[in-house]
């Protein structure tokens, strides 16, 4: 049983050793800054629909209402489902704003797309929007 027990630590050690933090990259656009965490999963059109987000005012404006620039919003999506699929974004998809903490805002996206999501995979955060710091 202690040599069980001693391969399953070991395993569960390596695969923690093995697991990488998402890459991301950061913008400032005007009063905000936005964070596109860079899954595996997502397709270059996702990619380049979520670049524009944090490069066009008018698109950011869908995850940061006028006059909410002090908030915070995040966008979750399901590995399985994805973003965008046939041109249109896919319902599992939820961006939710006008949260006081980041952590709050992640917490209610991904709640709020696992409710929703066909895949068994859970939600992952895909974009986070706060005040410029």
């Amino acid at each position: 049983m202690k040599r069980f027990a001693a391969i399953f630590a070991g395993l569960a050690l390596a695969g923690m050793a093995g697991a990488e933090a998402v890459p991301f990259e950061k913008a400032e656009l005007g009063a905000s800054e936005v964070t596109l965490y860079l899954h595996d999963f997502l397709t270059e059109e996702e990619l380049s629909t979520l670049r524009l987000v944090m490069t066009n005012t008018e698109a950011l404006a869908i995850f940061v209402p006028a006059g909410k620039t002090d908030g915070f919003a995040a966008l979750a999506v399901s590995p399985d489902d994805g973003l965008i699929r046939d041109g249109k974004p896919v319902p599992s998809a939820v961006a939710l704003a006008d949260f006081d903490h980041p952590d709050t805002a992640e917490t209610e996206a991904k709640k709020a797309c696992d409710a929703a999501k066909k895949g068994a995979a859970p939600c992952v955060l895909v974009l986070a929007v706060g005040p410029k710091t």
